[in-house]
């Protein structure tokens, strides 16, 4: 089951870091339309803080709060570090974690997944309500 949630992670995590990827500035301050949001990058800074807050949960075994490092949202570079950043951090913990995994730390992975995947979903509606292409990758996993 490790490999199995390890590989699922990766290959989320990797959709979400090729989402952010193509970004301009401009497009990471964008909203979904005329429907009340927030902007794209503030979507991405969630993803950065709860990857970040769910490694924390993982390694500690129990969540410790919420707490994003990534401090400018719209801009690219920054953007893209942090995403990478938060992902190697998660990958980390696993590889760091004795086995089998307990099963307060098994729905931490989980809570992360579907988090993610929630996460996923918005953003397809703010790329499309923008008008903004998907990464091959990601439109062939969803078929978009």
């Amino acid at each position: 089951m490790p490999d199995l949630i390890r590989s699922r992670l990766t290959q989320t995590l990797g959709l979400t870091n090729a989402l952010a990827a193509q970004l301009t500035s401009e497009q990471l301050k964008r909203h979904n339309g005329a429907a009340p949001s927030n902007s794209i990058g503030a979507q991405f800074w969630c993803v950065v803080g709860a990857r970040e807050s769910y490694a924390r949960a993982f390694e500690a075994g129990a969540w410790q709060g919420f707490a994003c490092s990534l401090k400018e949202p719209e801009v690219p570079a920054s953007l893209q570090a942090a995403l990478a950043a938060s992902q190697a951090a998660v990958l980390a913990a696993l590889d760091a974690a004795s086995q089998p995994w307990d099963e307060a730390r098994q729905h931490t992975l989980y809570d992360l997944l579907e988090h993610e995947a929630q996460h996923q979903g918005q953003l397809i509606r703010y790329f499309y309500a923008n008008s903004i292409p998907f990464p091959p990758d990601f439109a062939k996993r969803y078929a978009l």
